[in-house]
């Protein structure tokens, strides 16, 4: 059946839903339910009935189901982490390099402090929430000491996060993209998003630019009078400014008596982040026919891999390999080591059920024929050269008038990959677009969650910080949008 016009109607009203309530729950809840009664020809009994099994049917696909568990055990491996102390271990051999550059020349240690800050970010890409609040909680106290403006440490915090969970998607992010690629009948999702990255312009513009900020201390705008206001008065922040504070990383509090080990949150991490690229290969060893190679056979084994199966298998071994590490330092015990399981998994919960919610509409458009309705609209005035400009810049509005780029992607991937069919447009080039388009509004938006926990983790004011960081994302922002003009008429 063809729905035509109102087959765009529900992800456009859980757009204005989001917009007006600021609640990406109850918008995506909305359009789901919208999109059943539709298919249901208005029948709101049978309507509902059908959108609650929308939902459930999501946990038919495998492939969703361990995302979403996925999800929730990072949560236990973070609480792990922090528990045994080896957030605090690592800020004590973090505070050991600051004392080695404040014995070398003036001005050194500040800006090596920043770059510190910036790779602690990058190296925590398994989860943008822990990486805002892991670099804004440690380094608080060191960018303090070092009057270095509270604002530029939300900055760096904000922008080290979300593009690197993008670029290196072992992780949350990854599970997810794959789970909407497989939606819209992507049959190798893994492949599919790992050839998008390096089409990905703006995260990647977004890390440059912060390093850029950093060593050769080009600041603009807002951000540059932060810096003077700071050199001139000592003041970390505006006078009047509300800062948003958080002491800590998680709310499960760390052991007491035991020292404090970096290795103990080094290891699990290096853990998971090794262990996601060996599942990947054995998940998809016996997938590949022809290989004239060892590594031939070992690089398309990695690319017909389960990337949902991987990123379980992978969390899953971390918190084996945490506990046995812990029990052997007399850390945890087995009733400890279950409570902080089951309390890992309740605090992230609400990121488990987005995902469920962003599976659920977008099957809804898939039934509904959104994507298709959409791109052939549009196939006569919107021509493949500007389609992934298009893209992003759609993507980027979305995502800054819900502060969810998790909900961008969910809305506009099962709008985007249809419209790439019709319109002949490489399928790696749209999707980049979509999710670099999610980043850059998430950046820009004073409602997004990663911009809000970063102003929190670094006790900065909000507002001042979303004003010090739009001009570096716009400058991020235009060049990304020139270069998918360029690629897109080259």
């Amino acid at each position: 059946m063809e729905y035509g016009f109102l087959s765009i109607l529900p992800p456009i009203i859980a757009i204005i839903l989001a917009l007006r309530t600021k609640q990406v729950y109850i918008a995506l809840l909305f359009g789901i339910w919208f999109s059943w009664i539709i298919i249901n020809d208005w029948n709101f009994l049978d309507g509902t009935l059908a959108a609650i099994e929308g939902i459930i049917n999501v946990f038919k696909s495998a492939g969703n189901t361990r995302t979403v568990i996925f999800s929730a055990l990072v949560g236990s491996l973070l609480l792990f982490i922090q528990y045994s102390r080896g957030v605090e271990g690592f800020v004590n051999r973090v505070n050991k390099l600051i004392q080695y550059f404040e014995n070398k020349q003036a001005g050194y240690s500040r800006v090596m402090i920043q770059i510190l800050a910036a790779v602690t970010g990058i190296a925590l890409f398994v989860e943008t929430t822990i990486s805002s609040l892991t670099v804004g909680t440690l380094y608080r106290p060191i960018f303090d000491r070092l009057k270095i403006p509270r604002e530029k440490l939300a900055y760096i915090a904000d922008s080290s996060s979300a593009p690197t969970s993008i670029l290196i998607p072992f992780n949350a992010w990854g599970a997810f993209i794959m789970g909407l690629l497989l939606t819209q009948g992507i049959e190798k999702p893994f492949t599919v998003m790992m050839a998008s990255i390096k089409y990905n312009f703006y995260p990647i513009i977004a890390l440059i630019l912060v390093f850029i900020v950093i060593i050769f201390k080009k600041d603009v705008g807002p951000m540059a009078k932060a810096e003077k206001r700071t050199k001139e008065t000592g003041e970390l922040m505006n006078e009047g400014s509300k800062p948003m504070v958080s002491d800590e990383v998680t709310s499960f509090p760390p052991k007491e008596g035991i020292k404090p080990k970096a290795f103990n949150m080094i290891v699990p991490l290096l853990t998971m982040i090794v262990m996601m690229p060996v599942f990947l290969a054995f998940t998809g060893w016996n997938e590949v026919k022809n290989s004239t190679s060892f590594g031939d056979h070992l690089s398309q084994a990695i690319g017909s891999g389960s990337g949902s199966s991987s990123v379980l298998y992978a969390v899953t071994t971390a918190i084996l390999v945490v506990i046995v590490m812990y029990r052997i330092q007399g850390i945890v015990k087995s009733k400890e080591a279950v409570d902080i399981t089951l309390k890992g998994i309740s605090e992230l919960m609400p990121l488990a059920l987005l995902m469920v919610l962003a599976f659920a509409i977008g099957d809804a458009c898939k039934a509904l024929e959104t994507g298709q309705y959409v791109a052939n609209v549009t196939k006569d005035f919107l021509t493949p050269q500007l389609l992934p400009a298009v893209v992003f810049i759609i993507s980027s509005f979305i995502a800054f008038s819900t502060g969810t780029s998790w909900g961008t992607f969910a809305i506009m991937m099962a709008i985007a990959i249809p419209m790439a069919n019709i319109h002949g447009t490489d399928i790696t080039l749209i999707v980049a677009a979509t999710l670099g388009g999610g980043v850059f509004g998430d950046h820009c938006s004073p409602i997004s969650d990663t911009s809000i926990i970063s102003s929190m983790a670094s006790a900065s004011d909000h507002i001042d910080h979303v004003k010090t960081q739009l001009p570096y994302a716009l400058i991020g922002g235009i060049l990304t949008v020139i270069g998918y003009l360029v690629l897109g008429f080259l």
